[in-house]
């Protein structure tokens, strides 16, 4: 029995550091397919997975969270409807890490995917939308999918945390922002734009998700010039061909 699994980036650097990090393991290049809207998968397969051909599809999703969960529902309908529904979503890219928790160049490995700014301000302080009545905030990731992952990444020498990734529609760029967000997710490590997005169409279809990030800059005043998108598109390469044998025998409970 092979097991399908769907990668989604937000922009081409990253699916090319995700294609790379599977060549550079045992998976090989088969096919690029269509997608409702324009889109295309790359798909991977891998012969030597413990339960025949496993196949990672990856997928540019677009940027900020609702154009990546219509890009992740489209593929996603895609294989339910052709009979080959995804047994594991994967939200993968850079991302911004917070101080003392994630530093440059290393990896995050998510044990919950917030919404941190899908809420209301009230005089009392920020509430989140699940706070409000409607919806929700959080996506908790299994633990039978943080902790093998965070697993084989330390077995592959890479520096790494688990943590919540928060996404956001505005990117952190002043120091008071960056405080604000760490006092209220204390157990955040990184933030980025994606992941609710991934995670929600994710949900709808009944299917474990998990958000893979690589730290570029630190969370806090918006400073180009200390950004190191290199290093991390070259950790998050690292990181796919550590993980992408896990992430295969991994079976969560939806």
């Amino acid at each position: 029995m092979h097991r399908r699994i769907l990668i989604v980036t937000a922009v081409a650097a990253e699916a090319d550091s995700v294609a790379g990090g599977l060549a550079d393991g045992p998976a090989r290049p088969t096919a690029e397919l269509p997608v409702p809207g324009g889109l295309v998968l790359r798909r991977y397969e891998n012969g030597d997975g413990p339960h025949g051909v496993d196949i990672l599809d990856v997928l540019v999703g677009g940027v900020g969270p609702a154009a990546v969960a219509a890009a992740t529902g489209a593929a996603l309908t895609r294989a339910a409807l052709a009979g080959e529904p995804y047994g594991l979503v994967v939200s993968a890219g850079i991302a911004g890490g917070f101080p003392g928790r994630a530093p440059l160049g290393s990896l995050v490995v998510s044990d919950a995917i917030v919404a941190a700014d899908l809420g209301a301000d009230t005089p009392d302080g920020y509430v989140p939308v699940d706070g409000l009545g409607f919806g929700r905030s959080v996506h908790r990731v299994p633990d039978a999918l943080t902790g093998p992952a965070a697993a084989a990444l330390a077995a592959a020498g890479l520096p790494h945390t688990t943590g919540a990734v928060l996404t956001v529609s505005t990117v952190t760029g002043t120091a008071a922002r960056a405080d604000e967000l760490a006092a209220r997710h204390p157990g955040a490590a990184a933030e980025a734009m994606e992941g609710f997005g991934v995670a929600e169409a994710a949900a709808a279809h009944g299917t474990p998700v998990l958000e893979l990030r690589a730290v570029s800059n630190a969370v806090g005043p918006r400073d180009r010039a200390a950004w190191r998108i290199g290093d991390a598109l070259a950790a998050l390469r690292r990181a796919v061909t550590a993980l992408a044998p896990t992430l295969s025998e991994a079976r969560p409970c939806s």
